[in-house]
């Protein structure tokens, strides 16, 4: 065998394993292999799990945090403003270059799937050929998929439904769509309606940013999910963020839930930039501006999650880690039941893998793609407490990423010794 991995313990299983993989697919799972492998790592107990992935992000912006200038205000349109600026100098190998080190960031946290979006408003479409270019260069660490992102709308100007196109034309991996943004109502449901026929005509998914704002009145989503069965698109649609829906009345949602539902539409919230972003023009109360992630849940719709944004116009931290940004939703959609904590895992993991349409190759089980993050962890629970340190990244059977474990000492009345994290 190519890599075994030891005394692992699976998520939601007790006991512990051995996890044999061969040419980049897990060959055995079983109490103890008796052969060697090539290459092997004790997790003695420790979390194993399929790798994370990261629904939504912006690796066009990744890295820019205040060129031209800081976002002081904190708001969304500051940010688009800012970016605006930006990408009108942008340098393809410039925006490789930060791209690069975020991906490999995004890596080294146990993240090897990655959805991202490209700016395709600017006339010489740099940030998605760009991008294009490092999804072949990347492809060892990172599978990367690149949605064509009309960022200041398809309408808005005469020639942004022209470039929407050749950006399929030149391999964008899916239509975006932004309705909310777009000038008026009918120009926002109208670009809904382009986007799917531009999506039909290549034979791509559509992945929409839809309803990020904090109005109650901006409703595409029901658009969104009306197209999709119109189309027969069902499985096929992505939308990003809809923060207007934690401004719902309760009566609408539920039927929106329902309407979702029928439409088989994965829903993809932003933790870390939906609650830094949203609710800017409240006083108090102010709303947390996350979409309702529970409620979702518990109506059977597949949700995700995504990181968004890195050290950007729109967000001045980040760290690439889909942890983080579950730690962050848990505690802002109140996921914090404990079944429901063990359950949120599936939002980095498996719900994402059934948004990808790889569910059938995509697990810890026997002829699955060996896809594997070891944590630093003993459980679930601790992972996400604690936030754990990845201590062995493996990518199609091969290991990408391997951490040391921290060694803590603690001294107290002029002695030391070791100290144990673990509670």
């Amino acid at each position: 065998m190519d890599l075994i991995i030891r005394r692992a313990k699976l998520m939601g299983k007790d006991g512990t394993v051995d996890i044999g993989v061969s040419e980049g697919k897990i060959t055995t799972i079983k109490k103890e292999i008796k052969e060697r492998g090539n290459e092997e790592f004790d997790a003695g107990g420790r979390l194993v799990l399929p790798t994370f992935t990261d629904m939504h992000i912006h690796l066009d912006s990744v890295l820019t945090l205040g060129t031209p200038r800081y976002n002081e205000s904190g708001t969304l349109l500051e940010g688009i403003a800012i970016w605006g600026e930006y990408k009108k100098k942008l340098n393809i190998d410039e925006m490789k270059a930060r791209a690069m080190r975020a991906l490999e960031l995004i890596a080294s946290n146990g993240t090897t799937r990655v959805r991202t979006h490209a700016d395709v408003t600017e006339p010489t479409l740099s940030t998605l050929k760009g991008l294009l270019e490092l999804k072949k260069e990347c492809a060892d660490i990172i599978d990367l998929e690149v949605t064509a992102f009309p960022q200041d709308g398809i309408l808005t100007d005469p020639g942004n439904q022209e470039l929407l196109e050749r950006a399929l034309e030149l391999g964008a991996d899916n239509v975006g769509i932004i309705p909310h943004i777009e000038y008026t109502r009918e120009d926002g449901v109208r670009s809904v309606e382009l986007a799917f026929k531009l999506a039909k005509k290549y034979g791509k998914k559509v992945d929409g940013h839809v309803d990020e704002t904090d109005d109650e009145q901006s409703r595409f989503l029901e658009v969104v999910a009306a197209q999709t069965i119109r189309e027969g698109y069902q499985g096929k649609v992505t939308a990003g963020h809809t923060t207007a829906m934690h401004s719902y009345n309760n009566a609408y949602a539920f039927k929106l839930f329902g309407l979702l539902k029928k439409a088989d539409i994965t829903i993809v919230a932003n933790p870390l930039i939906n609650i830094h972003l949203q609710g800017r023009f409240d006083t108090y109360p102010k709303r947390r501006g996350l979409t309702r992630i529970k409620e979702l849940l518990q109506h059977g719709i597949n949700v995700a999650l995504g990181h968004d944004c890195i050290m950007d116009p729109w967000y001045p931290l980040g760290n690439g880690d889909m942890l983080h940004a579950l730690f962050m939703g848990v505690h802002v959609g109140q996921l914090t039941g404990y079944r429901e904590l063990l359950d949120s895992l599936n939002l980095i993991t498996y719900n994402p893998a059934r948004a990808l349409g790889i569910s059938e190759r995509y697990g810890v089980e026997e002829g699955k793609d060996a896809d594997l993050v070891v944590m630093d962890a003993f459980s679930e629970l601790e992972a996400i407490r604690t936030m754990a340190p990845r201590l062995l990244v493996v990518k199609s059977g091969r290991v990408i990423i391997k951490t040391e474990p921290a060694k803590i000492k603690i001294v107290r009345d002029g002695k030391e010794k070791p100290f144990n994290r673990y509670l």
